[in-house]
């Protein structure tokens, strides 16, 4: 009698994984069903929309992700390792999409940090890989909302309410990004923080705990962001004034091809509050609903009609957020084969 072959038991699905995946795609069509009438009025901008300048959009969202590439290139460089641009700019788009299911920011950077480990030899070069670039982009996103703070001031856009809002936010960003400083430069009050704040966490959680992982973490990175002493950190900086530049002229093309020029103050303005903004709600994968309905705000306030910024902030958002986050998980696919270092395989 032969033997009956067992049942498969089907894969677990763990609802949790999906669950940004499913809050994302609801908040969207929370957001887009309001929106149905002034997407009908928006599709006459879409049918004139000019090609060239479509095309020109996709190029510079191309090199804002060879900025951010740059930027991981440069800080290996300066460490005597080796990553090209090309793979740089794929471990960002891949980060990018496992942070949207796994953690956010903490989930992206652990992500980079992986891979970049896997070619380097160097576990500090690796850690402040998965660190510095949020760093440097943020710094340089904080500064876009400066400009445009300060032109909506001049022309007298912003309410007294907004203007404590935003004040609030960015203040708390430059406080944020003072006190990184400030503990990269006295590194051991900030160590001791840790060490506590991870012990009562453990301890929360019933579980043990050891500080050396901490204490090793830390210290890894303080040793590499010394590393970029002597200027040495220009190049990975200037990677991301690159990525932060080329995405807001992804937003410039996309207004030049819906037949709407705007200013620089107007885009400054509407770019980088929103994005700061979307970084704010944490919670919330990718900032979905908050950009869009913050950018369309600004833009209608600052004259743009409201046909036109529908349709060009869902393009920047199609470019910039939903492509970039489904080909991240192919880009991810691809870096899993690349071959580990063999100064790595020998340490």
């Amino acid at each position: 009698m032969a033997d009956r072959e067992r049942p498969v038991a089907p894969p677990k699905i763990r609802l949790w994984r999906s669950l940004p995946i499913l809050i994302t795609m609801g908040l969207a069509v929370h957001l887009l069903l309001p929106q149905i009438t002034t997407l009908e009025k928006s599709w006459s901008v879409v049918q004139d929309m000019a090609p060239w300048a479509v095309a020109l959009a996709i190029i510079a969202q191309v090199l804002s992700y060879a900025g951010s590439g740059y930027t991981l290139h440069a800080l290996l460089d300066a460490n005597q390792e080796r990553l090209s641009v090309l793979d740089g700019g794929l471990i960002t788009m891949a980060s990018y999409s496992i942070g949207l299911v796994a953690g956010g920011w903490v989930g992206g950077a652990a992500a980079t940090y992986g891979w970049v480990h896997r070619v380097c030899r160097d576990r500090s070069t690796a850690i402040l890989a998965g660190t510095l670039p949020a760093m440097l982009n943020n710094a340089v996103l904080v500064s876009t909302a400066l400009v445009g703070t300060a032109y909506l001031l001049v022309i007298h856009n912003l309410s007294q309410e907004q203007l404590i809002e935003f004040g609030l936010i960015l203040l708390a960003l430059v406080v944020l990004t003072s006190g990184i400083i400030l503990a990269l430069r006295s590194p051991r009050p900030v160590i001791k923080l840790a060490v506590w704040l991870n012990s009562r966490w453990a301890a929360l959680r019933h579980k043990t705990y050891s500080p050396k992982e901490t204490v090793a973490s830390l210290s890894h990175f303080v040793n590499a962001w010394n590393s970029l002493g002597n200027g040495r950190w220009r190049r990975p900086a200037l990677g991301a004034v690159a990525s932060i530049g080329f995405d807001m002229l992804t937003l410039y093309f996309l207004f030049i091809a819906a037949g709407q020029e705007v200013g620089l103050g107007v885009l400054f303005a509407g770019y980088g509050l929103p994005l700061i903004l979307g970084k704010m709600a944490f919670m919330i994968p990718g900032g979905v609903g908050v950009i869009e309905t913050s950018m369309a705000a600004f833009y209608t306030s600052l004259d743009v009609p409201s046909p036109v910024s529908v349709v060009v902030i869902l393009g920047y958002r199609l470019l910039s957020f939903w492509l970039p986050g489904l080909l991240g998980f192919a880009a991810a696919a691809y870096l899993s084969r690349l071959p580990v270092s063999p100064e790595r395989e020998q340490a």
